[in-house]
């Protein structure tokens, strides 16, 4: 594999992102896959697995019990479960942008080495992660176009960080100054996304419904795991594409940063 150094680009271009993604994917898909399995299909299948049995009916006492058992149950395995679920999340986005520059910088990403950026950088992501939280749903509760705008500004915030390592602060200032311009397109380029996301979720519920237990939750943890794992190459191309846009960068300069 050769490295990739590319001209100055003009605009953002969605085909282009869309046609890196899934090369980077193809290149590299045992380890893209054995990431988005690690820090979200199985933690996924653990909690349909997981997920407490409604009670069963009997007298009124027993029915009130079990039912007052079973919310307490729900209501904290869901808090558990989201509390990890935004920390894996961001674990598999970091190390997925880590894959992805190593790939098209012509060199082979390795399983290991992508967990250990990711794990480096889980505080600040965190923090980024709680932050852009915070900000977009306090717009959001005015009006859902600002929050919408502040999303977008901050989108690449966690590629920043893991790249040029500017701090929480720095990380989502810079994706503002990269994303100016370009919101428009990163708009179509996310919505495409999720409307491919919902497709496949809605043709995967279908089999859901219709197979129960063991086979449902595997399935359902196998959509959650391709389009995360998809969702997040595609915003590390994106952090690429903005850079050669803007500033001309080539890859080779993108990776120095890891030499």
């Amino acid at each position: 594999m050769t490295s990739t150094t590319l001209a100055r680009r003009e605009k953002f271009d969605i085909g282009r992102v869309f046609n890196n993604t899934f090369a980077v994917i193809g290149r590299n898909i045992a380890l893209c896959i054995g990431l988005a399995a690690v820090f979200s299909g199985l933690p996924n299948l653990v909690s349909q697995l997981a997920r407490p049995a409604a009670p069963a009916v009997g007298d009124p006492a027993s029915l009130a019990v079990a039912t007052a058992n079973y919310t307490f149950g729900y209501f904290v395995g869901f808090a558990v479960f989201g509390i990890l679920y935004v920390g894996l999340s961001l674990l598999l986005q970091s190390s997925l942008v880590r894959a992805a520059i190593e790939d098209l910088n012509g060199k082979r990403p390795s399983f290991g080495d992508c967990i250990r950026v990711a794990i480096r950088n889980l505080l600040p992501t965190l923090g980024i992660g709680l932050l852009v939280g915070l900000g977009v749903g306090v717009a959001s509760i005015a009006l859902v176009v600002p929050g919408i705008i502040l999303w977008l500004g901050w989108s690449v915030s966690i590629p920043v960080l893991i790249q040029e390592r500017l701090g929480v602060f720095g990380s989502m200032s810079r994706s503002r100054a990269l994303t100016k311009g370009s919101r428009w397109a990163l708009f179509g380029l996310f919505l495409i996304l999720m409307i491919i996301a919902l497709v496949i979720q809605s043709m995967s519920a279908v089999v859901i419904y219709l197979f129960h237990g063991i086979a449902a939750a595997v399935l359902a943890a196998l959509v959650q795991t391709i389009v995360s794992m998809v969702i997040s190459v595609a915003t590390a191309v994106s952090y690429v594409e903005l850079r050669q846009v803007k500033e001309g960068v080539s890859v080779d300069e993108l990776a120095e940063i890891f030499s």
